[in-house]
């Protein structure tokens, strides 16, 4: 969603036309608090993400054969 200088213009005019001057930076300040909360809420969820994958993959990582006995060949009874 690409907006341009003109149709941001109208945006805030329609905005200060319905709320009027003096409530403006009271949504400005409320708009800015809940972009904040979003992208912190974003950063915790892709944290939490990633930290399952890695536990994921640390689970999931095949475990080496063991190495071969050194035995000859012969078998003793």
């Amino acid at each position: 969603m690409n907006l341009g200088f003109q149709e941001l213009l109208v945006i805030f005019l329609v905005i200060l036309l319905v709320f009027g001057p003096k409530k403006l930076p009271q949504l400005a300040q409320a708009l800015g608090k809940a972009v904040r909360e979003f992208r912190n809420a974003t950063r915790e969820i892709e944290e939490s993400i990633k930290e399952i994958e890695r536990s994921v993959d640390l689970e999931e990582k095949p475990t080496p054969p063991p190495p071969p006995s050194s035995s000859s060949g012969t078998q003793e009874s």
